[in-house]
């Protein structure tokens, strides 16, 4: 792809924004970065533009930069939907993602990972593999560093590991991964997209320009991923903690079994450090992406059985009382708590925050069956209480420590504080990981 000389506008001053604008000028190409903050507001960002001739248009948006542009790098943070991206692309303007720049120079093999929970640990799980078995190996797209910057770079590796977001697969158009995998899907992102099939259509991209040699990994389990995998061009290959397979991945009796082409490969789960069924899910498609890309399965395991937690996603964090208390903050969805209900009993669910606009209804089961109590915050408190408070004891706390204070109070010995939110964090904190640190602090008070 041939970038002297060209104008191209990078929309957004956000990481990844910010990555692409540098490595486009050091192309050669004409850039133009534009972001609707003030410049001040971008001081950190523009100081990282410093040493490069780059034209800003801040503050604003001018027509005639999208509409001039012989290619347009859009950052995820702005929606598809943009006016100008709109009149940009009736122009006949490019339009792609920073994954599918930097997709455009990277000529090693692919591994990408999407889905609506369990992305950031199979994707740092997976690049762990891959690093065990003597890969040089760069793990970044949606966490860590942006794909972009290992095109910025020149550095050599052996194999890149990407979590892809839904918004990063909007404006792509010939990303290939050789190896794809969606984990699961549940409503999420609602007060992004218009409506659920638009959020399922998003994620489904990450398959769009595989072909017969390529792989899907895709979750059994979920019927809608499954409903949506049997239409794919790529090699399918499932994995599942419910049901045997014969060919796939799948746990049966305390032992994950990998079969490919008449192969099979046991691999016995007591060893490992990871726990909770979600992660039994992320631990099978790590182990698929992997395998079917070369991996040795002894090296393999063996990094999956000295692997740990995440943090913010299910951690332990102390026990009080005989009451073991649990931080997921970063469990912002219906789904991401589903998993984490399904891993504990007795126990006293505190939840709420930022609301995302898709229903509670499918916590209902899990909730009657094993939340004692719920205990509720944020602006999606009084929604919550509608759809799930019929369902168990629940009370309401203006604050997350009034919260943590409270579920002390009701919770017996033996049962176990979880909180799981459901909810984005920014009604009253900064990210989930302050969020994850108020909570901490206020158990460590306890």
């Amino acid at each position: 792809m041939e970038l002297n000389d060209k104008n191209i506008l990078v929309v957004g001053l956000a990481k990844t924004g910010v990555a692409c604008a540098r490595f486009l000028a050091g192309r050669g190409a004409r850039v133009t970065v534009t972001d609707l903050r003030e410049e001040a507001a971008l001081a950190a960002q523009l100081t990282e533009l410093a040493a490069w001739d780059i034209r800003k248009v801040l503050g604003r948006h001018d027509e005639a930069d999208f509409t001039g542009a012989d290619l347009i790098v859009v950052s995820p943070g702005v929606p598809q939907d943009h006016p100008l991206l709109v009149k940009a692309g009736s122009t006949g303007r490019e339009i792609v993602s920073e994954i599918e720049l930097a997709a455009r120079f990277i000529d090693v093999p692919l591994v990408a990972i999407t889905g609506t929970n369990g992305k950031t640990t199979t994707t740092t799980l997976a690049g762990e593999i891959f690093r065990g078995n003597g890969y040089r190996t760069f793990v970044g797209g949606n966490i860590g560093n942006p794909l972009i910057e290992l095109v910025e770079s020149g550095e050599l590796v052996d194999q890149v590991v990407a979590e892809i977001s839904s918004f990063q697969l909007e404006w792509t158009t010939t990303f290939c991964p050789q190896v794809a995998a969606l984990l699961n899907l549940s409503e999420d992102h609602l007060d992004r997209y218009a409506s659920y099939q638009e959020y399922i259509n998003a994620k489904l991209r990450i398959f769009e320009n595989q072909g017969e040699s390529d792989f899907a990994v895709v979750n059994r389990d979920d019927e809608l991923v499954w409903g949506y995998a049997r239409e794919l061009k790529a090699q399918l290959f499932p994995f599942s903690r419910k049901q045997e397979l014969e060919e796939g991945i799948f746990h049966q009796g305390g032992v994950i079994v990998y079969r490919h082409n008449g192969r099979e490969e046991s691999f016995p789960t007591k060893a490992i450090r990871l726990q909770g069924v979600h992660n039994l899910e992320n631990i099978m498609a790590a182990l698929a992406c992997t395998l079917l890309s070369g991996c040795r399965p002894d090296d393999s395991f063996e990094t999956v059985q000295g692997f740990g937690a995440l943090h913010h996603r299910m951690e332990f964090v102390a026990e009080v009382n005989g009451v073991r208390y649990y931080e997921d903050s970063k469990a912002t969805n219906v789904g991401s708590v589903e998993k984490a209900l399904e891993s504990f009993d007795a126990i006293t669910l505190i939840a709420g925050g930022k609301d995302k606009g898709g229903s509670y209804a499918p916590l209902a089961p899990l909730v009657r069956e094993r939340v004692l109590h719920l205990v509720l915050i944020g602006e999606a408190a009084s929604r919550m209480q509608a759809e799930l408070g019929h369902l168990t004891d629940t009370r309401l706390a203006a604050t997350l420590e009034e919260a943590v204070t409270l579920a002390a109070q009701i919770t017996r010995p033996g049962g176990t504080v979880l909180m799981s939110p459901a909810c984005s964090s920014f009604d009253m904190f900064r990210d989930y990981e302050e969020r994850a640190q108020c909570y901490i602090a206020a158990v460590k008070g306890l």
